[in-house]
């Protein structure tokens, strides 16, 4: 855990050469708090490094750790937590407390010291808690705690009453990607249509950058803004940070997006939809329902353009990548001016985040659709909420079966034309199989998608 003392003088990530930005200098997001499990360790890759995330008992903090053992490098991951709080490799049991030393090797005789060795010991990176999220710090360690924490700055400016719609996904494209996306509020109509939008409402969008330089840019939407009307803003904080902020006296709704790079062609979107109202009433309606629930739209707004952005991004590579953005893309409008602002900043400041890399080949439709291991098996309500579904589904199968087998026993006690009789013969199969139905449909939308977004529905 890092020291995160507000009195320290911070500087800014990305390295200290104004001309260049370094990704490795910076804070990352990789996990929710609240869906980590801390009787195990999680694996994750953070710019092509695979790591390790584990719950310290000794420290109460977590760490993280390069995931790899210093004895034969088998990942520690598919290790676990043993008796006395240590991480433990599953090959060979040598076992490495929070500071990554080594304190137990098994294989040894009595009285050797091999686990004092610096070559015993596990790379460890630094951690911080930020907005019920863990960041990872995986560049230079002198500098993780005077490098500025990547938060949403309207959520720490006025931190009460705000209502917190959260989720994640590892989609199958690039950091950048993402972010050039969500940074074209212009989309959002025609993509969206029949989720979040409507084709009905395009129209000419003027964005304007108003400051912009090697730590991110700010922008404005111009419209005409009339008293009780909202106020629009975008702020790209990098390299992996961007909202749009509405504010009105009705209420303040931000949409942030945090592109935590995986390797490439891969990230962690995080998605953040915090709301403030006057009144608490729709804070209340919100929270009502669970958050699972909400998990299963959100997978299908991003499936809106999950599959042509998988493809975009290596159309863009082939025709000279980022360098080369102003030939491939015609930007003709001010609707594009964050998208413009994004690729420009990539090249003024080589902020490639894997540089001479290529993408791999494109993948099919049906697996970019996918949602159990992108999503559902790390998340800790939809984990949880599948389990119940399908225990709900089980004995719903198995009531209607009872019910169907048991019927020619139902006359031994009731006339066949009574009342009871018709209920246990006909209206109880009948409802537990369209309730084992209905179970079946909502557990598929936990493992894909849709492979017909709503937009390209007929009549739609």
């Amino acid at each position: 855990m890092v020291n995160t003392n507000p009195t320290l003088e911070q500087i800014l990530p990305g390295g200290s050469d104004p001309h260049s930005f370094d990704w490795h200098e910076a804070w990352y997001p990789v996990h929710y708090l609240e869906d980590l499990d801390k009787s195990k360790p999680t694996a994750f890759t953070l710019l092509g490094k695979d790591i390790v995330i584990w719950w310290d008992q000794q420290s109460q903090t977590w760490q993280v750790f390069e995931d790899q053992c210093p004895h034969r490098l088998a990942p520690l991951s598919e290790g676990r937590i043993n008796e006395e709080g240590l991480l433990e490799c599953p090959y060979h049991g040598w076992s490495f407390a929070g500071n990554g030393s080594c304190q137990r090797i098994p294989q040894q005789p009595e009285g050797g010291q091999a686990e004092t060795s610096q070559r015993a010991c596990v790379t460890s990176w630094l951690t911080t808690e930020r907005q019920g999220m863990l960041f990872v710090y995986i560049g230079n360690p002198e500098n993780a705690a005077k490098t500025k924490i990547p938060v949403v700055e309207p959520l720490e400016e006025s931190p009460d009453g705000w209502v917190i719609i959260n989720t994640f996904r590892d989609v199958p494209y690039d950091a950048l990607t993402l972010l050039e996306n969500i940074l074209d509020p212009s989309h959002l109509a025609y993509t969206h249509h029949k989720t979040v939008g409507n084709r009905k409402n395009a129209a000419p969008l003027e964005l304007e950058v108003v400051a912009s330089g090697k730590h991110g840019f700010k922008g404005v939407w111009h419209q005409s803004i009339k008293a009780g009307q909202s106020e629009l803003s975008t702020t790209f904080v990098a390299p992996a940070l961007m909202w749009h902020d509405i504010n009105s006296e009705r209420g303040r709704i931000l949409t942030v997006v945090y592109a935590t790079p995986i390797r490439k062609g891969e990230c962690r979107l995080f998605a953040r939809f915090p709301f403030k109202f006057p009144s608490k009433l729709p804070g209340i309606f919100i929270k009502l329902r669970p958050r699972w629930y909400y998990h299963l739209g959100q997978n299908g707004v991003l499936e809106d353009d999950q599959i042509f952005l998988h493809y975009q991004e290596r159309y863009l590579q082939a025709k000279g990548g980022s360098p080369n953005f102003t030939k491939a893309f015609y930007l003709p409008t001010k609707a594009d001016s964050f998208v413009f602002e994004l690729r420009q900043w990539v090249n003024n400041y080589n902020a490639e985040p894997f540089p001479g890399e290529s993408f791999s080949p494109a993948i099919p439709k049906e697996q970019l659709l996918e949602r159990y291991y992108s999503h559902t098996i790390k998340c800790a309500s939809c984990r949880n909420a599948l389990a119940k579904i399908q225990k709900l589904r089980l004995w719903s199968g198995v009531i209607t079966v009872i019910s169907l087998v048991s019927t020619p026993l139902i006359t031994l006690f009731f006339d066949a034309s009574s009342i009871p009789a018709i209920l246990i013969e006909t209206v109880t199969p009948i409802t537990f199989a369209v309730i084992w139905r209905g179970l079946s449909k909502l557990e598929k939308q936990f493992y894909e998608g849709r492979i017909i977004p709503p937009r390209n529905l007929l009549n739609s």
